[in-house]
């Protein structure tokens, strides 16, 4: 059984059928991407699959777990996290705990060992910090650990709100439009840590980016979507070759 399995997917908002008959799979330490143009319907799958979104019809199971109609919450702890193309971050915060804030789940005192600051309370922030320190290490951002999130760059916003989705122990991480705003360097950057993510965590991942060079370089399968509809599936090559593909989206 595939970790996310997702059949004939749709959503109508009043007259207008946003997204139709989608479907796609992706297996456990997969990586996929999901592209087209503007206004696709790439965002609005996203909103079906984490909970924002109820579908029109359609079935959605993410670890044998049915999770149609189901909270965005509940969704994160049957295993789907995700980031948003504008970024979401508790900028008010500094950036520890921001991550630590997505742990919350795996923590196991109860409110009265918290209220006292019992042993018990202790032993799990210090986990938790610990944990913490450990994504903040592989983004390269321990050094920004006690700085408020709102005075990072952007490049490093985009980076911690990907630690945070970590953060919860996904099965799969679902990123919108992670390169948005980077430069060359940040974006090769993102790229590497992608890959990182994938093997170290052995979580699978759906990328929906504009970023061309991002998606033909590390996805190893390809979906792609226009006026709400599936137009190509495949890997890069195929991808790139694909007649409907080039005029819908590529150009020619």
């Amino acid at each position: 059984m595939a970790l996310l399995e997702v059949k004939d997917l749709k959503i109508k908002f009043g007259g207008l059928t946003a997204v139709d008959e989608f479907s796609i799979s992706i297996e456990k330490n997969e990586l996929v991407g999901l592209i087209g143009p503007n206004g696709a319907g790439k965002t609005t799958v996203f909103n079906m699959l984490t909970g924002v979104y109820l579908p029109t019809s359609g079935t959605i199971t993410l670890d044998g777990q049915d999770i149609v109609g189901k909270r965005p919450y509940d969704i994160v702890s049957y295993g789907a996290a995700r980031t948003f193309q504008n970024i979401r971050l508790f900028k008010d915060l500094t950036v520890i705990d921001n991550v630590k804030i997505a742990y919350h789940k795996q923590m196991k005192y109860n409110m009265i060992e918290g209220i006292f600051r019992l042993p018990s309370y202790w032993k799990e922030e210090k986990i938790a910090n610990d944990y913490a320190i450990e994504l903040l290490d592989i983004f390269d951002m321990k050094p920004y650990a006690d700085s408020l999130a709102k005075n990072l760059p952007y490049g490093k916003q985009r980076k911690l709100e990907i630690a945070r989705a970590l953060a919860t122990g996904p099965k799969i991480l679902m990123l919108d439009e992670p390169a948005a705003g980077m430069n060359p360097q940040e974006t090769k950057e993102l790229m590497e840590t992608i890959d990182l993510i994938r093997n170290k965590f052995n979580i699978a991942i759906l990328l929906i980016e504009h970023d061309m060079s991002l998606v033909m370089g590390i996805c190893e399968k390809i979906t792609v979507i226009d006026y709400g509809k599936i137009i190509c599936v495949g890997n890069p090559e195929q991808i790139k070759c694909d007649p409907n593909v080039i005029k819908a989206y590529l150009g020619e």
